[in-house]
């Protein structure tokens, strides 16, 4: 008798962590180079003993946009943004992470870093250090990096064989422990940021339709309970 209860409370368990993914989207349409998530559902099968099979709602994880967004000017210097597929390697106190958040640097050493003072990595794993009195530095496509009298480093770009197995980390860094590959696949746009690839109005209404959906499963378990009810209490009036 309570099968119809414990389907539908499936059901808004599955609706909650979706709401919870598009609220994060929504939360980051803004940050530069974040990928949205999706939810992914599926069936869960049970077979009472002497009933028909019972069919739950089950969110079996989330799986990650990894499109590329737009790509927009902001004219300073070291904002690099990568067009196609590929990630910058960072290096943190905790080793190497991967990001395609290109808004970069210089520290007082010189260092080409993140935001957080992450190193970012050239060719070989190395930190790119401009010399501290150089002027109009240049990135080119492929990575290169130039500074008064030529070239003092190279861009690291690499790619992994499933992207989608990135787990997302702080400070929009992702952590894996697949093998890097470099990859001739990404080009740099010195001066510009990737953008979100989050669309606010598509997310939105992905919010509006969970939240219908929960409130017409509420009204079923309102509905239910009250069905329950009046049978126990007619039920315990038969003599």
């Amino acid at each position: 008798m309570e099968n119809p209860t414990y389907i539908a409370l499936s059901n808004q368990m599955a609706m909650q962590r979706q709401m919870d993914v598009v609220a994060n989207n929504l939360a980051n349409m803004s940050t530069p180079a974040f990928k949205g998530e999706r939810m992914m559902f599926a069936q869960y099968l049970v077979q009472p003993a002497g009933s028909s099979p019972l069919a739950f709602v089950q969110d079996v994880g989330t799986a990650r946009d990894t499109r590329q967004g737009p790509i927009t000017k902001t004219g300073n210097t070291l904002d690099l943004a990568l067009q196609g597929s590929g990630y910058f390697a960072i290096e943190t106190p905790l080793g190497t992470r991967y990001t395609r958040n290109g808004h970069f640097q210089l520290d007082a050493q010189g260092e080409v870093v993140t935001s957080q003072g992450y190193a970012l990595q050239g060719d070989g794993g190395r930190p790119i250090t401009v010399p501290t009195n150089a002027a109009d530095i240049t990135v080119g496509a492929d990575g290169t990096i130039s500074a008064g009298q030529g070239p003092v480093g190279k861009v690291q770009i690499v790619d992994f064989a499933q992207p989608q197995a990135l787990a997302a980390g702080a400070n929009g860094l992702y952590v894996t422990d697949q093998t890097p590959t470099p990859t001739a696949q990404a080009t740099i746009v010195q001066g510009a940021i990737e953008e979100s690839n989050v669309q606010p109005i598509v997310e939105i209404t992905r919010l509006l339709a969970v939240s219908r959906s929960s409130s017409m499963v509420k009204s079923f378990l309102d509905a239910e309970n009250s069905r329950q009810s009046n049978a126990i209490d007619k039920l315990s009036k038969v003599s």
